[in-house]
Order: C-alpha cells, then sequence, then structure tokens
C-alpha cells in the first residue's frame, strides 16, 4: 500500500472529546472514526487489525469443533418475550416498529436465537452436540459510551453457543472454551487472568471473564498469590486482606447456561430411552473491536501505537527518504510481504512521527545514507541496523 493513497491521513491532534488512549491514537492513527457517541466506523487499517484477531480467534473455534454461520441482528419480540427478556432486559435494548406496528429488538445478543434455531433442527440425543459461532454487530444501549472503542452503543462481537446432552457434558465443553480462550488470548499477547463473576441478564450462575491488566480498565479483580483464577470485584465477599488486586478491562466471557433457555422455549430432545428432555446450553463471547482498544491501551508509548506482528495492519512500514525506496517496495511485495510503503513528499521527521503514530513493528528506511543497505528498527526498540535486502527478507518472513 502505497500511504499517499492510504484513506485517511493521521491527525496531529486528538479530538477534544478524547480521554481514553485507545480514543485518541486510533483516531489520531486513522484506524477509527467516531459517528456518534459509541458508535465507529472501523476504516482500512482498523477493519485490518481486527480483522486478524477475528482470524485468530476463528482459528480456535475451528480447533474445539465451532462452526462459523451468521445470524438476523433484527429479532422478532415475540422470541424474547419466551424468556422474558424482552422486559428483563429493557434498559440495554434498542427497541422499534415498522410501519404494521410490529415490535422488534436489534440485537444485543443471540441466546433465543440459536435456542429457536436449535428446536427446528435438533430431535434426538444424537444431533447433539452442537456448536455453533459468529462475528456480527451488537446492540446495546449503555447509559453513557465512553472510553473510545472499549465501550459502544454498536460493536462487534464473536459469540459461540453450545447445545449438549447433560450437565457433565456441558461443563467439560465449557472448560475445553475456557481453554481456547486461553489459547487465543496468548496467542494475542496480553497479560491477562479469568476471573470468577456474575452472569448478569444472562445466567444467575457464576461464569468467568477473561481480564486484561490495565489502568484504563472499569473493573477491579483479586487473586491470591498462586491461585490461577482470579475474582471480580462484584463477587468479592467479605475481607480483602490476602488478595492482590489491579484494574482490568473484560476482554471475553463464558457462561454455562444450564436448561433454563430450552425450558423457557420448549428445546426438548429425545434420549437414548425415548425421553424428551431439555438441551444443556452454554454461551461464549469476545469482543474484537474491544480486543483492538484494548491492545492500545496496554501497548503504547508517547510517540504511538506498538502493535504486535500478529494483529498489525502491516507487516513493515517502508519509509522512503529523497524519493528512494520504490524498488525496495516492489520486491518485498513480490515476497509475498505486507508493505506501507511512505512515498510522500514531506519531511523525513514528519513520515518517522507519523510512523511512530502507527505502530507498524518494523520500520524499514531507505535514503541517500543508506546506500544500498535498508535501516530496520523495530517499533519498540531506539535502536536501528543497516541490512541488505536478502538479510531483511529473512528477518520478515
Amino acid at each position: 500500500m502505497l500511504q499517499s493513497q492510504l484513506f485517511p491521513k493521521t491527525k496531529k491532534e486528538a479530538p477534544k472529546d478524547a480521554e481514553s488512549v485507545n480514543h485518541k491514537l486510533l483516531v489520531r492513527a486513522g484506524f477509527i472514526d467516531q459517528l456518534m457517541a459509541g458508535s465507529w466506523t472501523l476504516l482500512p487499517m482498523g477493519w485490518k487489525v481486527v480483522t486478524k484477531i477475528n482470524q485468530i480467534i476463528r482459528e480456535e473455534m475451528n480447533a474445539i469443533g465451532g462452526q462459523e454461520m451468521l445470524m438476523p441482528l433484527l429479532h422478532p419480540k415475540a422470541i424474547w418475550g419466551e424468556t422474558g427478556r424482552w422486559d428483563k432486559a429493557n434498559e440495554i435494548m434498542y427497541k422499534l416498529k415498522d410501519i404494521h406496528d410490529k415490535e422488534y429488538v436489534l440485537s444485543f445478543t443471540h441466546e433465543e436465537i440459536v435456542m429457536d434455531l436449535l428446536r427446528k433442527t435438533i430431535n434426538s440425543y444424537k444431533d447433539l452436540p452442537v456448536s455453533v459461532y459468529h462475528f456480527s454487530t451488537k446492540f446495546r444501549n449503555e447509559l453513557r459510551a465512553k472510553n473510545g472503542i472499549l465501550r459502544g452503543r454498536e460493536f462487534m462481537m464473536k459469540d459461540l453457543y453450545s447445545a449438549h446432552t447433560s450437565e457433565k457434558d456441558l461443563m467439560e465443553y465449557y472448560e475445553c472454551v475456557k481453554r481456547a480462550y486461553e489459547k487465543i488470548f496468548t496467542r494475542l499477547g496480553f497479560n491477562f487472568k479469568i476471573a470468577k463473576a456474575s452472569g448478569g441478564v444472562f445466567t444467575d450462575k457464576f461464569t468467568h471473564e477473561f481480564q486484561v491488566l490495565s489502568e484504563a480498565g472499569e473493573d477491579v479483580i483479586y487473586w491470591k498469590e498462586g491461585d490461577k483464577e482470579a475474582i471480580n470485584e462484584e463477587v468479592l465477599k467479605g475481607g480483602k486482606k490476602d488478595y492482590k488486586s489491579a484494574k482490568a478491562i473484560e476482554v471475553g466471557n463464558i457462561f454455562p447456561l444450564g436448561t433454563w433457555y430450552a425450558e423457557k422455549m420448549g428445546m426438548t430432545f429425545t434420549d437414548a430411552d425415548g425421553k424428551r428432555k431439555p438441551v444443556w446450553f452454554g454461551s461464549y463471547g469476545i469482543g474484537p473491536t474491544r480486543v483492538m482498544g484494548t491492545w492500545v491501551e496496554v501497548s503504547h508509548d508517547e510517540k504511538g501505537i506498538i502493535w504486535s506482528k500478529e494483529i498489525s495492519p502491516f507487516d513493515v512500514h517502508l519509509v522512503g527518504l529523497n524519493g528512494k525506496g520504490y524498488d525496495i517496495y516492489k520486491k518485498l511485495l513480490a515476497k509475498n510481504i505486507d508493505v506501507l510503503f511512505d512515498d510522500r513528499d514531506i519531511g523525513a521527521g514528519e513520515k518517522f512521527a507519523d510512523s511512530d503514530l502507527i505502530g507498524i513493528p518494523i520500520r524499514l528506511v531507505v535514503s541517500d545514507k543508506t546506500d544500498k543497505k535498508i535501516e530496520f528498527k523495530m517499533r519498540n526498540s531506539k535502536v536501528s541496523t543497516l541490512f541488505d535486502f536478502d538479510e531483511v527478507v529473512k528477518k520478515l518472513i
């Protein structure tokens, strides 16, 4: 990609209303744009980052038998009335009527929709278990949408749902998903903890959250030295004396929902003895856009973002000075290396400032000073080294 053609251009100043780091940097660097409070456009580079996050999630969901699909975002009132959540979740739902005065809600989650799908398709214990997921938009009427892309009224969510013949089978899969989530957040490079939490409007059972340690977090989690799991502040009982604590950002959650949804919606299957029983149900979510914002909160410096190799919008940022670098750009593309090439006719200082702001992990510089060599520098390092082209390629592949 030629930076002269990249849309949009970087901004020198952050929006006046921006308070969080991710809001300031992602807007300045050209990754997102705010339409209104809680509503964001993923610009081309932002979409590239989220696409890479999604692919990591997708690989781990497929590895545990998840099958990807896509469900509607507009839901009829009747289906939410079956579980009572039309009223119970009223405060966070966006409701509307059509020209025939029929009532609908924009999806804030998809448990009822999956349960309706299951009761249309599942008859016997031989049809179970089922594990399906999708990446889609969620709408939640947040009282105060804030913290940039971390808390929106409209946002992307990966939600996985599983249906089982028994509680034992559900909880075995629940632990399987928990391990898959650990792999996802480890691959993404986060310092995270798994925290026990309440189920909110989803379930009255304890659930688990995946919390990234960050001062920008809205949650407080507690853990004892040596414990694998932490506890969310909202469910911690008694004194807090023996616990360590930290602020954290929730990036994922998993819910063992039991048979409640199936009982409310009449979703039963025939077991091996010919008896009708309700399915055991689980729900598991990760917010990819929230993950992007969280990464920026925990990986930045005073100059800008510092992406990891796994989710960077480009593999390398090639900066050409004095009209140099186009031949190197073409040669890198021929090696299937995804390059952002700064071919703009502006000063070196402005180019380097934009490179630091955008935060691609590797910067290459070609100029009169480098001669036939290429200056190689990691975004998180102050040291640069001169290499020839083949040496650069070895480091990138």
